[in-house]
């Protein structure tokens, strides 16, 4: 089993995300924060499996939502990076993954 760290970013991602929802209708923001939190649990024992897109990158996809979990695996740990609502374009996922390039470049 692996651990699991959530950066900054990445929860700031959950937080707007369950802030959307919950506009949508009282209680879905509950749902979603509880669903992607499944999904990103189960990493202690998926993670590695799931495709590059993007550098060192692996997307989980997101059981319910159509949501990406972007992630590293270093060493024993997988880093929870951001948190992507899919139906964006995918320049801008690839560009909020090349912002992330750099400030995981500046902190290491």
């Amino acid at each position: 089993m692996r651990d699991v760290q959530i950066s900054e970013d990445a929860l700031e991602d959950l937080n707007n995300g369950y802030l959307f929802y919950e506009a949508q209708e009282s209680g879905l923001g509950d749902y979603f924060a509880a669903c992607l939190r499944a999904d990103i649990e189960g990493l202690r024992v998926s993670a590695g499996i799931h495709r590059v897109v993007h550098g060192d990158y692996h997307r989980l996809l997101s059981r319910v939502f159509p949501y990406g979990v972007f992630y590293t695996v270093e060493q024993e740990c997988a880093v929870v990076w951001a948190v992507v609502d899919l139906r964006r374009s995918p320049e801008w996922i690839r560009q909020r993954l090349a912002d992330q390039d750099r400030t995981r470049g500046s902190s290491q």
